[in-house]
């Protein structure tokens, strides 16, 4: 099975020229979620994972589903306001503005070593945004892990030195 083939393709959404890739089919395929999760349990089982900390809202699907399976904790990354605990955050470029990300400063421990996961990769920013509050919490990246990485939008440079692991990549928007 080649899970790209899972991936819908909407052309011009949110706006003319791009072509926005839909993960609802792949998690919507018991199949290809299943795939998706067996991935990426191979590549980590066996690595010295304290908890997964993954971005809202559709890193949370695959995030959670992966730490289950890990049998470790699981970290929620949300948008601004939205945590009702004490919270550090970080803000990040877009393409028109800015945004912010939030994390509890309990969620993780000095010296955790974490997973951080993101459904996709385009250009970056709020992967670094997410980084940079795991590092402010003393905890390590052990490595970052997208099913979907836009290639072409460079993300991957954004967020060195971290390692980036993705599933699928796609060349154009």
């Amino acid at each position: 099975m080649d899970l790209a083939d899972s991936i819908r393709n909407i052309p011009d959404f949110p706006k003319p020229g791009i072509i926005f890739r839909d993960i609802t089919t792949l998690i919507g395929d018991p199949n290809s979620f299943n795939e998706t999760i067996e991935i990426l349990y191979d590549r980590y089982k066996n690595i010295n994972i304290n908890v997964v900390a993954a971005i809202e809202s559709r890193g949370f699907i695959f995030g959670g589903a992966l730490a289950n399976k890990l049998g470790v904790g699981f970290v929620p990354i949300r948008k601004k306001n939205k945590l009702p605990w004490n919270t550090i955050s970080e803000t990040y470029e877009l393409e028109y503005g800015t945004d912010t990300l939030e994390m509890h400063t309990d969620a993780i421990k000095p010296g955790e070593n974490v997973l951080l996961l993101d459904d996709l990769i385009a250009t970056g920013g709020s992967l670094k945004a997410a980084a940079k509050m795991i590092e402010k919490l003393d905890g390590i990246i052990v490595d970052i892990a997208v099913i979907i990485e836009l290639a072409d939008l460079n993300g991957r440079k954004k967020i060195e030195p971290y390692n980036l692991y993705s599933i699928m990549e796609f060349e154009d928007k």
